[in-house]
């Protein structure tokens, strides 16, 4: 995949984003910030139409930024048992995804997937082998309204208890011929398939875009 699918609407939002958050965050003149707000907030009008993200979680990831624009990182826990995996029923858009989300700061790229796989899933994982570092807008056919490099690990797992959470509504294993409906912007079938090939092939060398 690559970013000539992206549609051209998307493009432009995520550059009229990328000026506004470069305006406010070096220009002095009151006039010019009101410009460059009003320009921010267009953006996050285009990219809530046209995507799955609330505007609360577009402004969230946008707006408290400052200066230049740098691509979100979101990380995965791939839990593969035989033939199947565990996904989580995402609650923003009634599909399933392997658990995950976005880094938090202060955390290692590890400790942010076993946090959430314990929130999202309930599951106690130790992520042992790297599977890939994307760039997710070339490898997905989701229109997203962030850059974003995706981290996805192989996890020995020790269980999961699944409990009520913000983001998900349940956890539940499947087999990888037959997966539910994926929440294409967190997951899709080629990065599962992917998951596999790590854990099956001993001489895998991990993805990196």
């Amino acid at each position: 995949m690559n970013k000539d699918h992206e549609p051209n609407w998307l493009n432009w939002a995520k550059r009229i984003q990328s000026l506004a958050q470069q305006g406010l965050s070096y220009t002095k003149d009151k006039y010019e910030l009101d410009r460059y707000q009003q320009l921010r907030d267009l953006s996050v009008e285009i990219m809530n139409e046209y995507t799955d993200e609330t505007p609360e979680k577009i402004k969230d990831l946008f707006c408290f930024e400052r200066g230049y624009q740098t691509p979100k990182n979101d990380v995965r826990g791939a839990i593969l048992v035989e033939d199947d995996i565990l996904l989580v029923h995402e609650k923003i858009d009634n599909k399933w995804a392997m658990p995950g989300g976005w880094c938090d700061i202060g955390l290692s790229i590890r400790e942010n997937i076993k946090k959430e796989c314990l929130e999202e899933a309930g599951a106690v994982v130790n992520p042992t082998k790297l599977v890939c570092v994307l760039d997710w807008v070339s490898n997905t056919k989701a229109p997203l309204p962030y850059a974003i490099y995706k981290t996805v690990m192989l996890c020995n797992f020790d269980g999961y208890k699944f409990q009520d959470n913000t983001e998900t509504m349940e956890a539940e294993f499947f087999n990888r011929y037959d997966l539910p409906e994926l929440s294409e912007g967190r997951t899709n079938e080629f990065l599962i398939n992917l998951c596999f090939e790590a854990r099956d092939n001993p001489e895998y060398i991990p993805i990196i875009d």
